[in-house]
């Protein structure tokens, strides 16, 4: 499946020293356990200008792709989003975008997805042959590209990760 090319990070930066004009934070490896993250947001908050600094937030991300990432967004979802993303390359990327739920994300990849093709007249093509007997006769006629549109007005959800790599996966 379409591999990212990042590194998957969560920029942390301590509230008391963003208050206070200051820029002090820390790109912190998304793809390790959650008590390893809150020790490196531990280590940067005691390595703050600002005495006592206990408050931070996620200024920015890496390797997410476009998927969204709030300011508050809990440890334990960052690293689950990450996984999935590392485990699921570009189209694990996509699917979170697409549903911006890591549950419905998993359930799409793990039971409805049905394969990566270089169009999608290419899966309607498939699935029809599959499924029905065509009399050579018949076969010129048969229009795959409208096939398709109407699958995926119905039926599928695709993404196109790279050239001629579309992945689809079935409504759910």
């Amino acid at each position: 499946m379409g591999e990212t090319t990042d590194k998957i990070e969560i920029y942390v930066a301590c509230l008391a020293s963003y208050n206070n004009g200051i820029l002090h934070g820390a790109w912190i490896d998304a793809n390790q356990d959650v008590g390893s993250i809150h020790d490196e947001i531990r280590a940067m908050l005691q390595a703050s200008p600002m005495r006592g600094a206990e408050e931070y937030a996620i200024h920015d991300t890496q390797g997410f792709e476009r998927v969204a990432i709030s300011e508050y967004q809990s440890i334990e979802t960052v690293v689950e989003i990450a996984g999935f993303i590392s485990e699921h390359g570009m189209v694990g990327a996509k699917l979170m975008e697409h549903y911006n739920n890591i549950e419905d994300a998993k359930t799409s990849m793990e039971g409805h997805y049905a394969g990566v093709y270089a169009s999608l007249a290419e899966f309607a093509e498939e699935i029809t042959e599959a499924t029905t007997e065509i009399p050579n006769s018949l076969s010129f006629y048969i229009d795959y590209e409208r096939m398709a549109h109407d699958l995926e007005i119905n039926d599928i959800i695709a993404f196109e990760t790279n050239f001629e790599e579309i992945h689809v996966f079935w409504s759910h």
